[in-house]
């Protein structure tokens, strides 16, 4: 069998840092370490740039904020850290941090490092050789939601959190928010984008909760145990998380949830194995999750519109820089396509009111 385990590759070009500055504050926190520094990148994700770094036996990950991002609200590194450091104590699947680093002089960004968690990650299809059957899909799928649930379920005050966000008010400053950040990286006309933005503001339901929420739920972001892949031994990418409506998470792991009865510019966008064979359908999760919170889910199109057209955005904010020159990563030119896929998925969420 293939190894399944996720693996770095090499530096992509115009991603490499400056091991001659980083080598010495790596040899200032392990002054034990006596081997050679080696540093390679994950290859796959979009906005913030993770790297494994060795430096002799010890290996730790590194992330630091995109190359060209001038939005640095989406790019806090101090801020993911902070969480990370209070949450994995009560959140087993969180990383557990080492350090953070907010001199520039080192990298030119602020960056942390953490420790790696080995195990599988599901991307588009799962790794040759891997055993994916129909069994084991659905009990993935049972385990992507409890694990979702549990984290909702945290006591986010008692692990010093309170601060991390605003729950009054947070769905409308997400409306507003989202629209506003699509105009800010403006590239293309596309026509859905009022109707959907008119239909959201007059649709905003009241708020169901509140919770600490991943804010980008799927399976990349899932770290899978080697032995069983039906269990989720980490949670990866942070920098998006917050205090707000657990269904708008519940809504971002559906909008990235894409199922076998889909049409097909919906399957070009699957980032996970989510229509194989025993996976959930997109109802089912919503039901599952509802059946083990308690939590009413007659606002789920709203929540699913919202997370399909923050995607979009999200995609639209990386071309954006792609556009003006400011990264090289030829795996943005083709975005276009997608954000036009996005929110047609988007204004049919809204215009059907089916999930």
């Amino acid at each position: 069998m293939a190894d399944p385990l996720d693996h770095p590759t090499q530096v992509r070009p115009g991603e490499e840092l400056d091991l001659t500055k980083l080598e010495p504050f790596l040899r200032s926190h392990f002054p034990e370490e006596r081997g050679p520094l080696r540093l390679q990148q994950f290859p796959s994700g979009h906005s913030n740039l993770t790297y494994l770094v060795a430096l002799g036996a010890r290996k730790m990950v590194l992330r630091r904020p995109p190359f060209g991002s001038k939005v640095k609200t989406a790019h806090d590194m101090g801020r993911e850290f902070r969480v990370l450091s209070r949450l994995h104590s009560v959140y087993a699947p969180a990383p557990a941090v080492l350090f953070y680093c907010d001199d520039e002089s080192i990298l030119g960004v602020p960056f942390y490092l953490m420790e790696p968690i080995h195990g599988v990650i599901l991307r588009r299809d799962p790794p040759p050789g891997l055993d994916f059957s129909a069994e084991k899909a659905r009990r993935l799928s049972e385990s992507f939601v409890e694990n979702l649930a549990l984290l909702h379920s945290l006591d986010y005050a008692a692990i010093g959190l309170a601060g991390l966000g605003k729950p009054q008010g947070y769905l409308e400053r997400q409306v507003r928010g989202w629209i506003e950040r699509y105009h800010g990286s403006k590239t293309h006309d596309y026509p859905e984008v009022e109707k959907i933005s008119e239909w959201m503001q007059q649709h905003i339901p009241p708020t169901g909760g509140v919770s600490l929420i991943h804010n980008d739920y799927k399976y990349d972001n899932a770290v899978l145990d080697p032995a069983d892949i039906t269990k989720i031994i980490g949670v990866l990418d942070w920098e998006m998380s917050t205090i707000g409506d657990p269904l708008a998470d519940l809504g971002t792991a559906l909008a990235y949830w894409i199922d076998a009865a889909d049409p097909e510019e919906l399957q070009e966008q699957r980032s996970g194995p989510t229509s194989y064979p025993g996976s959930f359908a997109r109802g089912e999760l919503a039901d599952y999750y509802a059946r083990i919170t308690g939590r009413d889910i007659s606002q789920m199109p709203f929540f699913l519109t919202l997370a399909r057209f923050k995607l979009a955005v999200i995609v639209q904010q990386i071309y954006y820089r792609y556009h003006l020159g400011l990264t090289r990563d030829e795996r943005f030119a083709s975005m276009p396509q997608r954000i036009k896929t996005l929110l047609r998925a988007s204004l049919q969420s809204a215009q059907t009111g089916r999930i």
